[in-house]
């Protein structure tokens, strides 16, 4: 079975050498994980975007499933790329799975960013823009869609000392895809 690992970590300085990390882990669990930066893509090329683009397409639809690292990234939210990629998967019935090694709730994440005070109601931003407060880790699309196609999002209880480099919350969404996917084997073999 095979996972396609979605998130942030391909901009980190060692992001290939995170790939690896994730692969072994699924190997240790009976998965072969699909990391975007496995791609042989040439950054020089004029149509550089889009051959990374179609690179992780062509992995997603080879993937059983997906784990997308939605912890935030350059905000209160999880990657904008990553999130396309949780709901393509989710569009085409693919298992999905998600941690975030951020416990914090959206809401409280956003009060770092801007102001945020109840009006009318509502919680707003400074802009006076609604603030989704459903008492969520993050949007109620990506909470739902993992609770709906796979598996609730998997969150620390305490945010790791290095978000980027801990992968336990990961670990544990392995292992939940790998139970899940040998759950749907054996239930299609029968």
């Amino acid at each position: 079975m095979k996972i396609y690992l979605a998130g942030p970590d391909v901009f980190l300085p060692d992001a290939v050498a995170i790939g690896r990390r994730k692969a072994e882990i699924c190997a240790r669990h009976g998965l072969t994980g699909l990391y975007p930066l496995d791609n042989v893509i040439d950054l020089s090329a004029r149509d550089a975007s889009l051959d990374i683009f179609g690179g992780n397409e062509a992995m997603m639809i080879e993937a059983d499933a997906i784990i997308a690292n939605l912890t935030p990234f350059r905000g209160p939210g999880a990657d904008a790329g990553t999130v396309y990629e949780l709901g393509y998967m989710a569009g085409r019935g693919k298992l999905c799975l998600g941690y975030c090694n951020d416990p914090t709730l959206y809401a409280d994440r956003v009060r770092k960013f801007t102001t945020v005070e109840r009006q009318d109601g509502r919680l707003v931003d400074a802009d006076g823009l609604t603030v989704e407060d459903f008492g969520l880790s993050d949007n109620l699309m990506m909470i739902h869609a993992l609770d709906l196609h796979g598996c609730a999002l998997v969150t620390p209880r305490h945010a790791p000392a290095d978000p980027w480099h801990d992968l336990t919350a990961f670990e544990t969404s392995v292992r939940l895809a790998a139970e899940q996917l040998g759950a749907a084997s054996t239930r299609a073999s029968s």
